[in-house]
């Protein structure tokens, strides 16, 4: 098995290099093992794509962390890739919370993990700034020594505050109080992209496949991007999947959806572990 400090150094070492890598979202241990089997470096979780597999809305007030870490646990496991979790908002609105959330998830062998800025409340969306960054501060200090790296969201974008210059000042002092990856989903378009790549000195991780605009791998790298995920986008390509089978068989009796269904016989090969240290 390969050992937690192994599966964050080369998660660390997935940042240090030129370009940018593509860090798609699994949402259980199944869906682990085949982006494992296809080739990609390191996995993230997805809370949306955990969510809609769960039967109920994506929110935070949907799912607990107890339930987000043991289906982390669940995809630790089934690979021996880096394995990065959305953390919500840390479960809590204390510094003490987040730092908690951090040490659990650590605990349950995740070598990363994301805290957003984002409240819930449509009333009040958006968490001030000081106390985002305390929040930061408190996960960046629990990550210590713990083999995890810490990425701070600025959600401003998809709660309808299109503010540059904020969303810019709280990843900067995001950074500050220590997160080592900055993420602000939602962004318009490149040049905005580009923007943030060039006032902040941290790995820059942008969301692909949720909704409006999207870019190859190679435009974003050109434009100084790092990290590249897909959210809950794949969960939603599969169950778009599902969808137009079913309404087949419901709209016309016919099941020539068959066609294009993965071969038994793969999807049983791709749930082998695979171990990089494997002989």
């Amino acid at each position: 098995m390969t050992s937690q400090q192994d599966k964050h150094a080369r998660f660390v070492a997935l940042h240090a290099r030129p370009g940018a890598f593509v860090i798609p979202n699994p949402w259980d241990a199944g869906t682990a093992r085949i982006l494992t089997h296809l080739g990609f470096e390191a996995l993230a979780t997805t809370s949306a794509g955990l969510a809609f597999a769960l039967g109920t809305r994506d929110s935070s007030a949907a799912l607990d962390r107890d339930t987000v870490l043991r289906n982390a646990a669940q995809i630790v496991t089934a690979t021996d890739l880096p394995v990065s979790a959305d953390l919500e908002d840390g479960f809590g609105r204390s510094p003490e919370t987040c730092a908690e959330t951090i040490r659990m998830a650590a605990l349950a062998g995740l070598v990363g993990g994301s805290i957003e800025d984002a409240t819930g409340n449509p009333a009040a969306p958006i968490l001030d700034a000081g106390l985002a960054a305390e929040r930061i501060a408190a996960a960046a200090e629990i990550a210590r020594g713990r083999h995890f790296v810490v990425t701070a969201r600025a959600e401003n974008f998809l709660w309808s505050r299109p503010d540059l210059g904020d969303t810019i000042h709280r990843l900067q002092r995001y950074q500050e109080a220590g997160a080592d990856v900055l993420y602000a989903p939602g962004l318009p378009h490149l040049d905005a992209i580009r923007t943030l790549c060039q006032e902040v000195d941290r790995p820059v991780n942008v969301v692909q496949g949720l909704s409006g605009p999207t870019w190859s791998v190679a435009e974003l790298a050109a434009v100084g991007v790092k990290r590249i995920s897909v959210g809950g986008s794949f969960a939603r390509a599969a169950l778009g999947a599902l969808i137009r089978a079913a309404e087949e068989v419901r709209d016309h009796g016919t099941f020539t959806y068959a066609r294009d269904a993965v071969p038994a016989v793969a999807v049983s090969a791709m749930m082998t572990p695979r171990d990089r240290n494997a002989s």
